[in-house]
């Protein structure tokens, strides 16, 4: 108990020094808790675009990105013919471009899609989809930057459409994107087939059957279920990688602040340092004493920043222009593992002024001004 109070006596007679080193790494962690929230939600999103009523996606084997991947028009048909297959859904991707807006996700589906299908339609008559080759419907924020309603004609890339209805998503990526039906979309990206087929089978349990049957049928197709897809594509493994660096680098900073609060203290405490050991103190609790005091100082900066980051994302996600893309759920698992890392960086902070406390010799100390 009296070690504990030797601790933070020490803190508070450098209020300024400690408090700067708990900003440091509450900031370093509100930091790393945003960005790998954010772009795990991102990647969540995405996913959920995949994964729209469906359990396992079909794409190009061996391409970098979906974007790239072309599966041939006559796959679609002819998996949708499996018995085990409930519905087989063609869907394109593409970046389309509109005055000041230069990028725009556009969707490629088919009347029976389920984007089309479960979608909440604000105006509009969903019958009407896919019935001319001009025709397109608008999420609800691309309607808005677009500035267009029902029977208004919008110009994309070097064409001009016909807007038959608005609907409402809970994505973002959706939500601002353009849906086209799938044959004027493979005439817009000269294109012949589409960038994935999104499978849902009549049974769960037929998924691993599936999967060997597109490899045996199609040998430069792969299938794979939503949660494979998200471990192994290697744009998500690229964001989270980054998102993870950056956070890192955050926290590596807010490490150097901690270290060098330290050995401030104890470069200030030369002559109590010794003091204690001429009172009995062994090296093992002069270093305990700086690995507590950092440890603590971690402690505290890692809980407020956790506080710090949990308000930032709530407060993005309240911001109008970023409603649907940012997602606020915050996993537990992400929470925990930051707050280590922030108390691992804590202590390695404190590792050579430690060391330096560990070397200092009583009878040296006591002549130190």
């Amino acid at each position: 108990m009296i070690f504990f109070k030797l601790i933070l006596t020490n803190l508070r007679r450098h209020r300024i020094r400690s408090f700067i080193s708990i900003a440091g790494i509450a900031f370093s962690v509100a930091a790393m808790l945003t960005v790998v929230t954010i772009l795990q939600g991102a990647i969540g999103m995405f996913s959920g675009i995949l994964s729209s009523d469906s359990e396992i996606i079909v794409f190009e084997r061996n391409v970098s990105d979906l974007f790239f991947s072309n599966v041939p028009p006559s796959v679609a048909s002819e998996v949708a013919g499996w018995a085990m297959v409930s519905h087989a859904d063609p869907v394109l991707f593409g970046i389309v471009s509109s005055a000041d807006h230069p990028i725009i996700t556009c969707f490629g589906v088919t009347p029976e899609d389920a984007r089309i299908r479960n979608a909440t339609w604000i105006s509009g008559d969903r019958t009407r989809f896919a019935r001319n080759s001009d025709d397109v419907v608008l999420g609800s924020r691309a309607a808005e930057f677009l500035s267009a309603k029902v029977d208004s004609y919008v110009p994309i890339g070097h064409g001009t459409f016909h807007v038959i209805g608005i609907l409402k998503t809970a994505n973002g990526f959706e939500d601002g994107g353009v849906f086209m039906p799938l044959g004027a979309a493979q005439k817009f990206f000269h294109k012949e087939g589409s960038s994935v087929i999104t499978i849902k089978l009549r049974h769960k349990e037929d998924a691993a059957a599936f999967k060997a049957r597109v490899k045996q049928a199609y040998p430069n197709l792969i299938g794979l279920e939503n949660a494979e897809f998200s471990r192994s594509y290697s744009q998500f493994k690229i964001l989270k990688a980054t998102a993870w660096a950056v956070g890192g680098c955050g926290l590596i900073l807010g490490g150097l602040g901690v270290a060098n609060t330290m050995i401030m203290s104890v470069f200030t405490r030369i002559r109590e340092i010794a003091i204690l050991r001429v009172n009995g103190f062994s090296n093992m609790q002069v270093a305990g004493m700086i690995f507590g005091e950092s440890s603590l100082v971690s402690a505290f900066g890692a809980i407020a920043g956790l506080l710090i980051g949990t308000v930032a994302l709530f407060a993005l996600k309240l911001v109008p222009a970023l409603d649907g893309y940012v997602d606020a759920t915050i996993h537990p698992a992400v929470m925990f593992l930051v707050a280590i890392l922030a108390l691992l960086t804590g202590v390695a902070g404190a590792l050579y002024p430690a060391m330096y406390a560990v070397r200092v010799r009583a009878v040296e100390a006591l002549r130190f001004e």
